[in-house]
């Protein structure tokens, strides 16, 4: 589809997400069209963004990098928004996004994170907005980044992003997740896992969370969130040498 000059589209990934995506969808009213992937809900998230004037394609995968390149082969217009169903645009993001100047080839937002309803003390920059003409691709089947050719601006204003609201969700998430992780480690021939790797990569997880990225600023939503990241990768290690188990 040849994309229409100076519109936008907006795309929005989506599982099991119809608590949320009403609040995402009405926050980028502003743009032409809306896009969204439903990665494989069973709840009423295809039902709810329909309602909100979305067009909704079901395509499902565990490869985010597969599915945002999935949505750029369903864009019409000139510029591309990516946004998940758990983030919102703000209003002077908004603002920003519609002011932006067609001399860059794409944007990095700044995203402000939310753990257990609470701010956390460092944000993130990411590239989110582009011209669909500059899009190369999204690589990384978890973690994933896109590439695009040309000069790369930054925004105003902030994304926010409503995550980690429970624990039961979060080692729900951390559950499914954990297995792409440590199939992705196996395949490139990971060192076998010892007990000191493991506790390595656990202290490591806690100190970048809680002292490098500031949750001790937050109080007990801190230690809860840094203990959680060492968690995290214990699970990820303990499911990789799991997988190493197996292949002997």
């Amino acid at each position: 589809m040849s994309p229409k000059k100076h519109t936008l589209s907006v795309i929005v990934i989506a599982k099991n997400e119809e608590a949320r995506i009403g609040r995402c969808l009405a926050s980028v009213r502003f743009a032409d069209e809306i896009i969204v992937l439903d990665n494989g809900s069973v709840d009423d998230t295809s039902e709810i963004a329909q309602k909100h004037g979305a067009v909704v394609k079901t395509f499902q995968t565990t490869d985010f990098a597969r599915l945002r390149n999935e949505g750029a082969k369903l864009v019409g217009s000139e510029w591309m928004l990516y946004i998940d169903a758990d983030e919102i645009v703000t209003a002077q993001l908004a603002r920003s996004i519609r002011s932006r100047k067609h001399i860059y080839a794409g944007y990095e937002i700044h995203r402000k994170n939310y753990y257990l309803g609470v701010l956390w003390p460092r944000g993130e920059w990411m590239l989110r907005l582009f011209k669909k003409s500059a899009f190369q691709t999204w690589r990384g089947e978890l973690h994933e980044s896109a590439i695009v050719k040309g000069v790369v601006g930054r925004l105003t204003g902030d994304l926010t992003h409503d995550t980690h609201r429970t624990l039961a969700e979060m080692v729900a998430k951390t559950n499914e997740l954990s297995e792409t992780e440590a199939a992705l480690r196996f395949n490139t021939h990971h060192p076998p896992i010892t007990w000191w790797r493991i506790l390595r990569m656990m202290a490591s997880a806690f100190w970048d969370s809680y002292f490098r990225q500031g949750g001790w600023r937050v109080g007990i939503v801190g230690v809860i969130e840094s203990m959680y990241q060492g968690f995290s990768m214990f699970v990820t290690y303990a499911k990789l040498w799991e997988m190493q188990q197996g292949k002997k």
